[in-house]
């Protein structure tokens, strides 16, 4: 059931979008504390990455049927 307030419904996010935010979240945090190496992204790039799984995640929660 979304949730109104204002112009817009807010929804929840499918269940692949979470697993998705939640994957590239954890691959930034691995990356930054456990020091797991991969080879497409860099440890300059981690905040990059923890942004990509934010925005992800606000994209599925204001658009249905992400």
């Amino acid at each position: 059931m979304p949730y109104r307030r204002g112009g817009f419904a807010l929804t929840p996010p499918s269940l692949v979008i979470f697993l998705i935010s939640v994957v590239l979240a954890l691959i930034a945090l691995l990356i930054r504390y456990a020091h797991l190496s991969v080879p497409i992204i860099s440890s300059a790039r981690v905040f990059d990455v923890l942004a990509i799984a934010y925005v992800v995640l606000v994209i599925g929660v204001l658009f249905r049927r992400i």
